[in-house]
């Protein structure tokens, strides 16, 4: 197993503030997750328990967020 599970594309996650990748949820510790960056572990990731992605997203204000005005028109 490779310790970590991608997000699926059709949930929103901001990108990484600092490379600009889309984030994974890794296994910490048994029972315990965290949602970071896949390039640096010195990038901004959450604590580690519950998968948050909320912290994620209010922590990460970054330009390389999704352009949710061209998906308004869907």
């Amino acid at each position: 197993m490779k310790g970590y599970v991608n997000i699926p594309k059709n949930i929103y996650v901001k990108r990484c503030k600092d490379c600009g990748a889309r984030p994974i949820i890794a296994l910490i510790d048994e029972g315990a997750y965290a949602v970071k960056c896949p390039v640096s572990d010195t990038h901004y990731h959450t604590k580690p328990g519950l998968i948050d992605l909320e912290d994620w997203n209010q922590n990460n204000p970054s330009s390389n967020d999704y352009n949710l005005n061209t998906m308004s028109t869907i």
